[in-house]
């Protein structure tokens, strides 16, 4: 801008400069003009005074030129000006200067001429004698029969050249400090239309520097005024813009971030553009290292890249699953759909391939088709049995009433077994559905595990085990009391059947203080001197129908839910249960409550 500046002060001096100059040009010129015509005109006075004072004798007199040029001589003394004396035929008569016989003939100088024409001749030349210039002025003259002819003056421009010369170096002066003045003048006029352009550059700069707060203070009216409130308009309108995008920027980050489907975007050219966090989590990968590459680089997933080229290829949309083992072993849901641009429907931008992981949806079919599976098998059994014992009877094929009467109490009892894997899954399905009601009241422990307590026992001491309860007197927790009776009857009951004879069953509880949050817990252990669990099957023993031992549990009447049961049922009071065994020592349930239930859920 400061170049600006000076470039605007330079054109604006020499705009003046030359104005100036023009201005001195005229003046000196109208100066001397005017002077010499001054002069002109006293010189014509002049002759015509001397036409009138002067006698004029024969001009064909022999001392005729005697006479003429010593009378030029007196005039020229008395006018300062030389003073010729020419006849009509161009002969000088008289001089005041040069002598008139050596003088050549002056009918065509250009003065005679111009006398003759128009009765008055001037004429401005350089005298090569006096290395000056002259005026010469002729005026005709004729004093009756005597003399017929011109008389001239002529008059040196020294001192009009002088004059001028003067008058060149007082306007010179003036012109000068005119000059200077102006140059300041012009200065402070360009510095004050280039300083608010100064200023609303900088803020352009600040602006296109993505500094979009930056506002140009200027409050005028003119030209520069109304480009200072477009700059700030532009302004306003780009930081609201702005503020725009990175609203709808922040929300669709945080909608992908959040996103528990996978989104891997690929360009046309086959570079990935685009991956979420789920699909890093999906996938094992680092959006940071695999964006801008190829998605062949996702080599440890052969199928899915596979599935991606021939989306790419094709260019149209699929959906498919495949099984992927890295980072995890895990069922994914591949959609392949085909970004194009909407008004060409013509221009292909890529794939879009959105992932879900379906593995525990696809557990769950398979756990639903083995649920249906193994109820099948567990009601066809006692169903069977009771058929065929009736069918004995009914036939008439027992007649010993001792037989008979066994006969009919193994139709009870598998009807009794019957009745209870009916009442557990009936019981299991309102659990998962949340359809049961959580009556949450105080429990004091020590008496609610006596009566437990009392109801085990007998089955205990028919196999000889011990069963030891440590449950300190001044425990109290809230639960819903049916709920956590069924909880720990299924334990015990558990490791009472799966405990040889004349081995031991022990409860303990105890009060504990939880790291992860601020709330108390009761902590129970179940454990028991019984067979143990292999280590495969420990993932599995809370699934419905599983059994470690399907020939005991089903001897000891077991339905395979119970564990299934008591997971569900600790789930409801917001606690965990796990499990440590070992094959031949035994096993060992720990369960973690809160002391205080802080919701309390309502089954619908």
């Amino acid at each position: 801008m400061r170049q600006y500046r000076n470039r605007l002060t330079l054109i604006m001096l020499t705009l003046i400069g030359l104005s100036m100059l023009a201005a001195g040009l005229a003046m000196v010129t109208v100066f001397k003009q005017s002077h010499v015509q001054l002069l002109e005109d006293n010189m014509v006075r002049e002759i015509r005074l001397l036409q009138t004072m002067m006698e004029f004798p024969d001009a064909d007199s022999p001392d005729a030129i005697t006479y003429y040029t010593n009378r030029s001589i007196q005039l020229e003394e008395l006018s300062e000006s030389r003073v010729t004396f020419i006849l009509k035929d161009g002969k000088v008569i008289g001089d005041s200067e040069s002598d008139p016989l050596t003088m050549d003939n002056h009918a065509y100088r250009e003065e005679m001429l111009q006398a003759v024409k128009e009765g008055r001749g001037s004429t401005i030349r350089r005298s090569d004698t006096l290395e000056q210039d002259m005026l010469y002025v002729a005026l005709p003259v004729k004093a009756g029969e005597n003399f017929d002819g011109f008389v001239r003056l002529s008059v040196s421009l020294k001192a009009v050249d002088q004059g001028v010369r003067q008058g060149w170096t007082v306007m010179g002066i003036g012109l000068l400090v005119l000059f200077l003045i102006a140059a300041l003048v012009s200065y402070r006029v360009a510095k004050g239309l280039t300083s608010p352009l100064e200023k609303i550059t900088r803020v352009a700069r600040r602006i296109s520097s993505l500094e979009y707060d930056a506002r140009v203070k200027i409050h005028r009216k003119d030209e520069i005024g109304q480009l200072a409130q477009a700059i700030n308009g532009m302004a306003d309108s780009l930081q609201t813009q702005l503020r725009t995008i990175r609203d709808n920027e922040d929300l669709l980050q945080s909608v992908l971030n959040n996103m528990t489907g996978g989104i891997v975007m690929v360009n046309g050219a086959g570079q990935i553009i685009l991956v979420n966090r789920a699909a890093e989590r999906m996938l094992g990968i680092n959006a940071e290292v695999i964006t801008g590459k190829s998605y062949r680089e996702l080599k440890q997933h052969y199928e899915l890249t596979k599935l991606m080229e021939q989306g790419l290829e094709s260019k149209e949309g699929f959906h498919e699953e495949r099984n992927i083992y890295y980072p995890v072993e895990s069922i994914i849901r591949l959609d392949g759909v085909a970004m194009m641009q909407e008004e060409e429907q013509e221009s292909y931008r890529g794939m879009l391939f959105l992932l879900q992981d379906v593995s525990d949806i696809r557990r769950l079919e398979r756990m639903r088709s083995e649920f249906v599976a193994n109820v099948s098998h567990e009601l066809k059994t006692p169903l069977a049995a009771v058929k065929g014992f009736a069918e004995t009877l009914l036939g008439g094929g027992v007649t010993d009433e001792k037989t008979s009467r066994s006969f009919l109490q193994i139709i009870y009892d598998e009807s009794e077994r019957l009745n209870r894997l009916i009442g557990d899954i009936l019981e299991l399905s309102k659990i998962e559905s949340k359809r049961i009601q959580m009556d949450y009241s105080p429990i004091h422990l020590s008496a609610f595990f006596d009566t437990i307590s009392e109801m085990m026992r007998t089955v205990a001491e028919k196999k000889r085990i011990s069963l030891e309860l440590d449950i300190p007197e001044e425990l109290f927790m809230e639960g819903d009391e049916d709920k956590l009776r069924q909880i720990f009857m299924n334990l015990l009951s558990n490791a009472i059947s799966y405990t040889q004879e004349g081995g031991r069953v022990k409860l303990t509880a105890l009060e504990k203080h939880s790291h992860g949050n601020a709330e108390d817990i009761v902590e129970f252990i179940v454990k028991d001197s019984g067979i143990g669990i292999p280590k495969k099957d420990l993932p599995r023993i809370f699934e419905r129908f599983y059994r470690v031992d399907k020939a005991r549990s089903r001897g000891s009447g077991g339905t395979g839910l119970g564990l299934s049961i008591v997971k569900h049922l600790v789930d409801l009071h917001h606690g965990t249960i796990k499990v440590e065994s070992e094959l031949g020592i035994g096993s060992s349930f720990i369960i973690e409550l809160p002391i205080l239930q802080e919701t309390q859920e309502t089954g619908s």
